[in-house]
C-alpha cells in the first residue's frame, strides 16, 4: 500500500516535468526559427533573453498548451513589436500523418468558401454607390470567380466603399488580384526580400482580369484598428497612388509576411519573414499602420462615406436614382 501511495504521490511531479520539459523544447525550436527566418538578424536574443527570464519566473508553470501558446504569442508580440508573430496550439493535430498538398488546398477552400471566401456582403447603397465588405484574403485561384462577381456587380455604380474594417489580411496573390481591379494597366508596386534565403522578389498586379474593373471613379476605404496585414496594404496602396480616400481609425502596423512552422508536432508558429517595401515610397506601414485621410470612430465610418459621397453628388450634379430632396433627405437622416 505505501509503495502505491509513493507511485500516486510521485505521478503529477513525472508528468509537470515531462511539460515542462517539453515547453523548454518549444521554446528552443521558436528561438531557433526566429534566428534562421526572421527579418531582424539579432532578434533572436531578445527571444532567447525573454523566453529565459520568464522561464527563470516560473512563468510557463501551470499552463495548459493553449494557454502557453497564448502567453507566447503575447510576449512575442509585446517583446520583437511585431503584430504578425503568432503561436496556436493544435489540439487534434496528428504528427506524422501524410496529407498531400493538393488535398491540403482542396479542404482550405472549402472552408474558405463557406465564409464565401471573405465577401461577407456586396450591396448598392442609395445614391448608386457600391460597397463591399471584405474581411479576408484566401487562396486567388479559388476566390477568383467571387471577386469577379462582387466587382462585376458594381460595376455600373459612380463611387465605391471598400469596408475593411475587420479583414485580417491573407494570401499575397490575393491581395495583388484584388488590387488589379483599381488600375488599368499592369503595375510593380512593392518588392519583398527575404533573409533566409536572401532573395527579393517584385509583386506587381495583373494587367487583365476576369470581371470588371473599376477605374476612374471615387473610391472610399473604411479601416479600423483592426484592419490588418494584406487589409492594409489594399488601403496604402490605393491612397498613396491617389486612387481612394481612407476614412476610419489607423490600421494595426502590420507589413511583414510570415512563413509558418511546425513546431514540436503540436504547435503552429508564424514568424515575419520578409519585409515588403513599396516601389513609389520606399518605405511600409510596419510598426506605423496607415492613417485615414478622415479619422472617426471605426462604428461611424460607413456613415461618414455614405454621407460624403452624397453631398459629392450634389456638388458635381451627378445623376443617380434619387431627386436631389430625396437626397437631401438621406443626408439629413445619415447625420441624426
Amino acid at each position: 500500500m505505501k509503495k502505491i501511495l509513493t507511485g500516486a504521490f510521485l505521478f503529477p511531479f513525472l508528468l509537470s516535468y515531462a511539460q515542462m520539459d517539453n515547453k523548454t523544447a518549444v521554446l528552443s525550436d521558436i528561438t531557433e526559427k526566429v534566428k534562421t527566418y526572421y527579418i531582424d538578424k539579432e532578434a533572436y536574443k531578445k527571444v532567447d533573453s525573454l523566453f529565459q527570464s520568464e522561464s527563470g519566473k516560473g512563468s510557463f508553470d501551470g499552463l495548459n498548451p493553449k494557454e502557453f501558446a497564448e502567453f507566447l504569442t503575447r510576449k512575442l508580440r509585446i517583446t520583437i513589436k511585431d503584430q504578425h508573430f503568432f503561436v496556436k496550439y493544435l489540439e487534434n493535430y496528428t504528427p506524422g500523418k501524410s496529407i498531400n498538398e493538393q488535398k491540403r488546398e482542396e479542404e482550405n477552400n472549402f472552408h474558405n468558401s463557406l465564409e464565401n471566401f471573405g465577401f461577407d456582403s456586396v450591396q448598392r447603397l442609395a445614391g448608386n454607390i457600391g460597397y463591399i465588405n471584405f474581411k479576408g484574403f484566401a487562396s486567388p485561384q479559388a476566390s477568383e470567380k467571387t471577386l469577379a462577381a462582387a466587382m462585376n456587380f458594381v460595376a455600373n455604380t459612380h463611387s465605391l466603399i471598400i469596408d475593411l474594417r475587420e479583414n485580417g489580411g491573407g494570401e499575397n496573390g490575393m491581395l495583388l488580384l484584388f488590387l488589379s481591379y483599381f488600375f488599368d494597366q499592369k503595375k510593380d508596386l512593392y518588392t519583398t526580400y527575404f533573409r533566409h534565403n536572401q532573395k527579393t522578389i517584385v509583386d506587381s498586379t495583373q494587367p487583365k482580369v476576369s470581371g470588371q474593373k473599376y477605374l476612374h471613379k471615387k473610391i472610399y476605404i473604411l479601416t479600423s484598428k483592426k484592419t490588418f496585414s494584406a487589409g492594409e496594404a489594399v488601403a496604402y496602396f490605393l491612397q498613396q497612388y491617389k486612387l481612394a480616400e481612407v476614412i476610419g481609425e489607423k490600421t494595426g502596423g502590420a507589413a511583414n509576411p510570415v512563413n509558418h512552422f511546425m513546431v514540436q508536432n503540436q504547435y503552429l508558429l508564424l514568424v515575419p519573414a520578409g519585409k515588403i517595401t513599396a516601389l513609389n515610397t520606399q518605405k511600409n506601414w510596419e510598426h506605423i499602420g496607415v492613417s485615414p485621410d478622415q479619422e472617426v470612430k471605426s462604428e461611424d465610418a460607413l456613415k461618414t462615406a455614405h454621407i460624403k459621397i452624397l453631398k459629392n453628388i450634389i456638388a458635381s450634379e451627378t445623376k443617380t436614382e434619387l431627386t436631389l430632396p430625396e437626397i437631401k433627405n438621406l443626408i439629413y437622416k445619415l447625420e441624426q
